[in-house]
């Protein structure tokens, strides 16, 4: 059996109690208290996330967006400094090989967060598609600590924690998407550098802060520090799922895999068509997908709700399942059931009803635009 890998704040999770589960061959925390109030601490609060399991490769060079144009989906080229992008890495025939969010710290350095269970199968597709470039590509994962502060309080919480100095732009000024540098010093020590970018995961505002990871653990003391009378908490990967869900955030595994190409899962904007080429472009040239299944919300009344591997009909008496729920559970912000699923086109329109069969009871469901939750701003 292979030994799961820990991160740099392993020491920390064990201290407040975490419950551990394997995610993409890491020991990560998946609760500290319970999966609920984590949950509604960053809808109203705030939520501490340890997500240094997460990959990032640096890339390097004279022709890093010239690269980065042809390997993933995107037009990377266009980024400009301290900007960052979601993007698709695609095979061949157009199917997703992972998810990833790119930061640009300026022409010739770039860096790219993919997704931990997705690091090897990212790893041999840059390795190969970097032939004809002139760029150097390091996989910097063994090196670099993740942090998330997820929630209305957030940066409240980060203009409140000591040791952050220097920021490159004011918080309240940095735009979503974009980011900041800064040096942190942990007490007693010299600054070392960090990246804070206004993204996340959550639906929430917040910030993913890219530290060094031998100061990883300071920084997480001094941001709970700072947090606790603020509502800061640290949240489990339990909360972060379904806070994703119910901002209709896809999840390689559930709603991302070779098997699916963009446009299905409501990414095709993702893809930039008119580039010259990149990988995948012919591939998605030659799918016909009028009849493909597409990724749709439903939502439910009453407290059962539907899980991943859950077929979905489109009527009580049907034999056969129109779709497959993708993610699904009882959404605490909105007090019913939610959940993401594939069906056909034709069922896809929202307002259709649709039947979820829950352990042999067929649930209605209602087809829902996403995302179900969407924060105020």
């Amino acid at each position: 059996m292979t030994e799961l890998r820990t991160t740099a704040l392993h020491d920390r999770h064990e201290a407040l109690g975490a419950s551990f589960t394997d995610f993409g061959g890491w020991l990560m925390p998946v609760r500290y208290s319970s999966d609920l109030a984590e949950h509604h601490a960053v809808r109203t609060a705030a939520g501490l996330f340890d997500i240094s399991h997460m990959a990032e490769f640096l890339v390097e060079g004279p022709e890093a967006g010239a690269f980065l144009d042809y390997a993933l989906a995107g037009r990377l080229s266009a980024m400009t400094d301290d900007q960052a992008k979601y993007s698709l890495v695609l095979d061949a025939d157009g199917g997703i090989i992972d998810d990833v969010i790119v930061y640009r710290h300026n022409p010739e350095r770039l860096m790219v967060v993919a997704n931990a269970g997705n690091r090897a199968a990212v790893a041999e597709a840059f390795a190969e598609r970097s032939q004809s470039f002139d760029v150097d590509i390091d996989d910097a994962t063994d090196h670099i600590a993740l942090v998330a502060v997820q929630g209305p309080a957030s940066q409240e919480i980060l203009q409140a924690t000591p040791g952050i100095v220097d920021l490159s732009a004011a918080l309240g000024d940095l735009k979503y998407y974009r980011m900041a540098h800064a040096r942190f010093a942990a007490p007693g020590e010299e600054p070392v550098p960090m990246h804070v970018g206004r993204t996340g995961y959550t639906g929430e505002d917040g910030f993913e802060l890219y530290i060094r990871a031998s100061s990883a653990p300071a920084l997480w003391d001094a941001l709970l520090a700072a947090g606790e009378p603020l509502g800061l908490v640290p949240a489990g990967l339990a909360a972060r799922d379904t806070l994703r869900l119910e901002a209709g955030m896809p999840l390689y595994g559930h709603e991302l895999s070779r098997d699916i190409v963009p446009a299905q899962a409501g990414l095709g904007r993702v893809v930039a068509v008119d580039k010259d080429d990149f990988v995948g472009k012919s591939g998605l040239a030659a799918v016909v997908t009028p009849d493909a299944p597409v990724l749709v919300g439903l939502a439910c009344e009453g407290r059962r709700a539907g899980r991943a591997g859950y077929a979905v009909f489109d009527a009580t008496d049907a034999e056969t399942p129109v779709g497959e729920i993708t993610s699904g559970a009882l959404s605490p912000t909105l007090g019913h059931p939610i959940a993401m699923a594939f069906v056909p086109p034709a069922a896809s329109a929202p307002g259709t009803t649709l039947f979820i069969d829950v352990r042999g009871t067929r649930i209605p469901a209602t087809v829902t635009d996403l995302p179900f939750y969407r924060r105020n701003k």
